[in-house]
């Protein structure tokens, strides 16, 4: 479970978005060197865990996402039951009324959450989600330079999963929380050509 959040000072703050930003133009360097932007064969993924599997994304070794290329947001950090996505509001993801479209929101807190739930699977399974629930509590602009998204698994069963998430800006201000449960099942191999 989450700890409540924990607003810093202004000069804390400045020193974890450094922190934060620098963390990010280290990864997106590993990858930009490493396997890029695409996807991962699928018999390849299933050869491994899920912890696995998003320890070789981190490495450069496998492709991160389209969305996250798309959506400005990237994979920072990963354990067993826990992925932390940070991303960068900007310009394109505004609503009509110049606040980040809660769907930016949702994107975000739904990698978190369902890679949270897929870095606590075994080899051979897979997840797919069943339900997705977002609060937003507060608005956000491209002034605030970065969030993350820090996801936590609440439960893996043989079946279902469940996990929670948190959108944090860098002074500790809570923009967004979710939650999810998964289906978890076997994953079938591709069909060979």
């Amino acid at each position: 479970m989450h700890a409540r959040p924990q607003t810093l000072g202004a000069d804390e703050a400045a020193a974890q978005l450094a922190s934060w930003i620098a963390a990010e133009a280290a990864q997106r360097t590993l990858s930009a060197q490493g396997a890029g932007v695409g996807l991962t064969p699928p018999a390849q993924m299933l050869g491994m865990d899920g912890l696995a599997y998003f320890q070789a994304v981190l490495r450069g070794e496998l492709p991160t996402s389209h969305i996250g290329h798309t959506l400005d947001f990237l994979l920072v950090d990963v354990a067993r039951g826990h992925a932390v996505f940070q991303g960068r509001p900007g310009l394109a993801h505004l609503n009509p009324l110049g606040s980040v479209h809660g769907g930016w929101f949702a994107t975000l807190l739904d990698s978190a959450l369902g890679c949270a739930v897929h870095s606590a699977l075994p080899q051979g399974k897979a997840y797919t989600t069943l339900e997705l629930k977002v609060n937003l509590v507060r608005a956000l602009s491209p002034e605030v330079a970065r969030v993350r998204a820090d996801g936590r698994v609440i439960h893996v069963g043989s079946q279902t999963a469940t996990a929670e998430a948190r959108l944090l800006g860098p002074d500790g201000k809570l923009y967004a929380h979710g939650s999810t449960t998964c289906l978890v099942f076997d994953a079938r191999r591709p069909a060979a050509a």
